[in-house]
């Protein structure tokens, strides 16, 4: 009785036109060299009638305040746009979108100053098992699938009927209330979740055309999978290139600023393209090498 309460409940919120908002904390080893260094995120999961979105919930509200910060700024039309760091810019960079009722599903990430949208070509393919466990106030059923290029387990519950969950995951007779790879270096697990009647969406600010701010504005060009492994392929190989052919382009424009500037970790800042390019392409590197352990191996082979 409890399970057709809470279904009918479900759906009158749907059907109301509201969003049903789940938190996951995300536990996660970026360096598989140094597993004592365990990272958090809440994560949020907002799903609808036309579908769901899994993103960080640090990262939405800095990438929110910084457009209204820009926004603001360029409306005063003073020509000088400065942005501060965020006191929390989310360690997660990634949102992933599924529609319904197909379950079509999009990864949407950054590489460099390029944003992309990459179709998902494959479903998790599930193996239930009998095996049942309480986890918090959810009744819950295993089930394994490999995916990605890591082995997964999923605890999922038939008592809330969504058959979603956090990243890509889907496609079980219940929400999955925990993900957890193999190695113990990616645990998704369900901490709560209310219903709010109109999420707030994220809102790009308005460059003029000639402005140009790395990580803002512009639309996501649509890649497969495979065209994704050759655009990381050659960012691991040449962290800068697309910066300095910004640069390029500016060279002859009469109507093109393009300045960069960033601080060495002793506190002296570099002007001078040549060598700020070589400061980026320095610490590029050295982050690469410290997330090593990725969500989804598969997509960066």
């Amino acid at each position: 009785m409890k399970t057709k309460i809470l279904f009918f409940l479900l759906l009158g919120i749907l059907s109301q036109a509201q969003t049903n908002r789940f938190f996951y904390e995300y536990k996660f080893i970026p360096d598989s060299n140094n597993k004592e260094d365990v990272k958090k995120e809440m994560m949020l999961l907002d799903i609808s009638k036309t579908g769901s979105s899994y993103y960080s919930h640090d990262k939405f509200v800095s990438d929110s305040t910084s457009a209204a910060e820009v926004q603001k700024q360029i409306s005063s039309g003073s020509g000088n746009i400065s942005i501060n760091r965020r006191e929390k810019p989310g360690q997660v960079s990634y949102k992933v979108t599924k529609s319904y009722p197909d379950f079509k599903t999009y990864l949407f990430t950054t590489v460099s100053t390029d944003k992309y949208k990459i179709l998902e070509d494959k479903k998790p393919e599930w193996k239930i098992l009998p095996d049942k466990q309480k986890i918090g106030e959810y009744n819950t059923q295993k089930a394994v699938t490999s995916y990605g290029g890591r082995e997964w387990t999923a605890w999922f519950s038939s008592d809330i009927p969504f058959q979603d969950g956090p990243y890509k995951f889907y496609g079980l007779p219940g929400l999955i209330v925990k993900m957890e790879d193999a190695t113990g270096s990616h645990i998704m697990t369900l901490a709560g979740n209310k219903t709010i009647q109109n999420p707030a969406e994220e809102k790009e600010a308005q460059l003029p055309g000639n402005v140009r701010i790395l990580g803002m504005g512009g639309k996501e060009l649509e890649i497969t999978k495979e065209q994704y492994k050759k655009v990381w392929k050659a960012y691991v190989n040449d962290p800068t290139k697309n910066m300095r052919e910004m640069l390029m382009r500016s060279v002859g424009d009469s109507n093109a600023k393009v300045a960069f500037k960033m601080k060495t970790p002793d506190g002296k800042e570099l002007s001078d393209p040549n060598q700020v390019f070589k400061e980026m392409e320095k610490r590029t590197k050295e982050t690469l090498q410290k997330n090593n352990n990725p969500i989804e191996p598969d997509l960066v082979k």
